[in-house]
């Protein structure tokens, strides 16, 4: 498997030299990167019911027909069938933190998940909107770096993007 440090290196040795400080320079920004989707995914796996409940209650706030569009949409089943599938986002967005690529998200979720929508007529908007409070409204993993952080929301945006 590819990696950084890997392409650095065999680099470095097809040139017939050593790695350059700019070379190790990379690849140290890359373990910085990865330290901090790590850091994220693992804040993310413990707080995903908490971000989903409240980006679950952002979206009944913005789109009250949701729960108003009859007796099944406001039994307590809709409301967890809604949190199960933020729920999957989410945990596709944690997948993606730890193996660093959108891969997960590109085969997964989004692919699938607008196929699903078209298909049934349903709307993204709902999830969209759940998905940019998380990502806006500061209900992203508590305690997070800077860089983990940064991590976090440039999946959630490519989510957004993706479903919009």
């Amino acid at each position: 498997m590819k990696s950084v440090v890997t392409t650095v290196v065999a680099a470095a040795d097809a040139a017939g030299r050593f790695p350059s400080s700019s070379d190790l320079e990379s690849v140290q920004g890359s373990i910085q990167r990865a330290e901090a989707r790590l850091e994220a995914a693992e804040k993310l796996s413990g707080n995903i019911d908490a971000v989903a409940k409240e980006a679950y209650d952002a979206c009944i706030k913005k789109y009250p027909y949701l729960n108003d569009a009859g007796e099944a949409n406001s039994t307590p089943t809709f409301k967890e069938k809604c949190q199960r599938d933020i729920k999957h986002y989410l945990r596709l967005i944690n997948y993606s933190l730890v193996v660093g690529g959108t891969g997960p998200l590109d085969e997964w979720g989004i692919a699938g998940q607008r196929e699903v929508y078209r298909a049934l007529g349903l709307p993204t908007a709902p999830y969209v909107e759940a998905l940019s409070y998380a990502r806006n409204r500061g209900c992203a993993p508590r305690d997070l770096s800077a860089q983990a952080l940064t991590e976090y929301n440039a999946l959630l945006d490519y989510v957004i993007n993706s479903l919009s």
